[in-house]
């Protein structure tokens, strides 16, 4: 702030202006920055995890122009990618007791069983393939933990999730 001769306190310069909005642009881009990687690191969760590795599988299936085998290995807590000589595993996060089973599309009801309220199936595929054409094995994706479980259902034509009716609703 600059002071005229008479001793009165003057305007503030144009430099003094600048640097004040410079400093204000540099905090802000500090701080929007510093929010983004706050919230980019929140983790996924396990049906993220397991859309996002049926997405790698098709897109591996299109580019390589041949079939790709998915499997999960529980005790690794892996999803397994390909089948051939180099497999690519994907690590699934979340509860230790997470699990997550293969099923046909079409269940009997021998295959079912009650565990803690909720139905579970028993009989799960030892693995699900991806085409190379951007399809894949008609199958259903369950995601089980002790706090209960739930079905995923999968489009065979485009390896993406069906809506059910609720989630029309919203």
């Amino acid at each position: 702030m600059t002071t005229s001769e008479t001793g009165e306190p003057g305007g503030f310069t144009l430099i003094e202006i600048l640097l004040a909005l410079a400093l204000i642009g540099l905090l802000s881009w500090i701080f929007v920055g510093g929010s983004n990687a706050l919230l980019s690191e929140r983790g996924l969760s396990p049906d993220e995890q397991f859309w996002k590795v049926c997405s790698a599988a098709r897109k591996q299936a299109l580019e390589e122009h041949r079939s790709v085998v998915l499997t999960y290995d529980p005790k690794a807590r892996d999803f397994v990618l390909g089948g051939d000589a180099h497999p690519k595993k994907v690590p699934l996060t979340g509860p230790d007791d997470l699990v997550i089973d293969f099923h046909p599309v079409q269940s009997d009801s021998s295959s079912s069983v009650l565990v803690g309220g909720t139905l579970v199936e028993t009989e799960p595929l030892g693995a699900v393939m991806f085409y190379d054409d951007g399809t894949c094995t008609p199958f259903r994706a369950q995601v089980r933990t002790t706090l209960g479980a739930h079905i995923l259902s999968i489009d065979p034509w485009t390896c993406a999730p069906i809506l059910q009716k609720n989630d029309a609703a919203q």
